[in-house]
């Protein structure tokens, strides 16, 4: 086999000779000590003796050609590859197609060889089996199949669901847009010939090494997101919410570190501390029923029943408390009102502004079902209702002047105000919010 031709039968697939620049026709020669690029002459400039360069005429070399048997002893190889390309070309199972195509072997001849060497071939079988299976693995190792049991989404492009996936394409199991997707452009005018010097090839070699540091570095991103089903983003958050607020503030801290604890450990990460968190709760609970002084869980079911009552009445009192203070202002008693309504069907009640005699201001925002609620604290949402903010807008704010404050080790007004380019007293609350409660620091 190692006589075999390296190139198909078509000459205009081979390189031409190097002697004459003519195109090469079986048998011809290679020189055994040239190369890479391989050194190839036809028989006419090897009988010259040709020499170019480093080659010499008195290396040895190499007879190529396909003119002898491999499988069976009346089929060539060269008859061997037409015999497959025929086949790959008018498809399995039309013999007489195949047959005219090789012009050298009948219809019964070429149906009998295929199908007793490369079909019922045992050696063969496995050799496929063994190549599919390669192929498989590879598979797993580039595609980011969509997880969950039903059909993926199909947002169209550039919507808001489409944006979530990050640009998944669920038919093609990739991406729109690759990470660092123009690595290829540092590759695009790089060709590697003969003259090169040995200082240009080495320089060369060390662009295509970082290429392919760049590619290892896409597939690691792409495995984390298919370990992780990170693909899926609305239900990775909804069971993110299903955690208390202090473990979704702990997932959200330990996300970055996900990598590399990977998906099972980092699991168990935050399911054991979900449980720690829930252990706490109970043992607080249980240490005040000692505190009260209770010895069995049916006294405790009691003192549950009437702290339960004990609150709801504190909750009158302080409503009633609520209307002594606005019954005065019909503006601040509508508010009163509004946010009675919401505690009534089990919303989040708007918090009550007083308003300023001579000056009606505007109620405050109803939180009540907008994204990124949930990841505020009672103070955040304090201030998104006072100063009318949707929590998204709020988060990004807030992400803005934290980075910007870590950069320059303090923060001036000016500076917060150049960056988010709002209202100046919108800017001038979130800022002194932000100052107060430690997130960033004055310049």
């Amino acid at each position: 086999m190692e006589r075999l031709a390296s190139f198909g039968n078509d000459p205009f697939d081979k390189p031409p000779c190097r002697g004459c620049s003519s195109y090469l026709t079986e048998p011809y020669v290679k020189c055994a000590e040239c190369g890479p690029p391989p050194f190839l002459l036809c028989l006419q400039c090897f009988t010259r003796g040709f020499e170019y360069k480093k080659h010499q005429s008195d290396h040895t070399y190499e007879i190529m050609t396909s003119d002898f048997p491999v499988l069976d002893p009346n089929w060539t190889a060269q008859e061997e590859m037409a015999l497959l390309e025929a086949v790959m070309d008018c498809g399995f199972g039309n013999w007489q197609d195949v047959a005219n195509q090789m012009c050298t072997k009948s219809k019964e001849e070429c149906e009998k060889h295929y199908m007793k060497h490369f079909i019922n071939n045992p050696l063969f079988a496995s050799t496929l089996l063994n190549l599919k299976q390669a192929e498989e693995a590879q598979h797993n190792e580039t595609a980011i199949p969509f997880h969950p049991a039903d059909d993926p989404p199909r947002p169209t492009f550039d919507s808001l669901l489409s944006r979530d996936m990050a640009g998944y394409m669920p038919a093609r199991a990739d991406f729109v847009e690759e990470f660092d997707n123009y690595a290829e452009w540092d590759l695009r005018d790089i060709d590697f010939v003969e003259d090169d010097s040995d200082i240009l090839h080495a320089l060369k070699i060390a662009v295509v090494d970082i290429y392919h540091s760049r590619l290892k570095e896409r597939q690691r991103r792409k495995k984390i997101i298919r370990d992780h089903g990170l693909i899926n983003l609305r239900k990775f958050q909804i069971l993110e919410r299903r955690y208390p607020k202090e473990v979704q503030d702990l997932y959200e801290t330990m996300r970055r570190f996900a990598r590399i604890l990977g998906p099972v450990e980092h699991d168990k990460f935050i399911e054991s501390h979900a449980l720690e968190f829930e252990l706490r709760r109970e043992i607080k609970r249980l240490q005040e029923y000692r505190a009260a002084g209770i010895t069995n869980f049916c006294s405790a079911r009691t003192y549950d029943h009437l702290k339960k009552t004990r609150d709801e009445e504190r909750l009158k009192r302080t409503m009633l408390s609520e209307v002594l203070q606005y019954i005065q202002d019909s503006s601040a008693c509508q508010q009163w009102l509004s946010r009675q309504a919401d505690i009534d069907s089990g919303l989040t009640p708007t918090v009550p502004v007083p308003s300023n005699s001579g000056r009606r201001s505007a109620p405050p925002l109803n939180l009540t079902g907008l994204p990124g609620t949930e990841k505020l604290n009672d103070k955040e949402k304090e201030l998104c209702q006072m100063v009318r903010l949707v929590p998204g807008a709020y988060l990004e704010y807030k992400a803005a002047l934290v980075n910007e404050c870590n950069k320059q080790g303090g923060l001036r007004l000016a500076q917060a105000r150049a960056l988010i380019k709002i209202d100046v007293n919108k800017t001038r609350k979130i800022y002194d919010f932000l100052i107060r409660e430690g997130y960033i620091t004055k310049a």
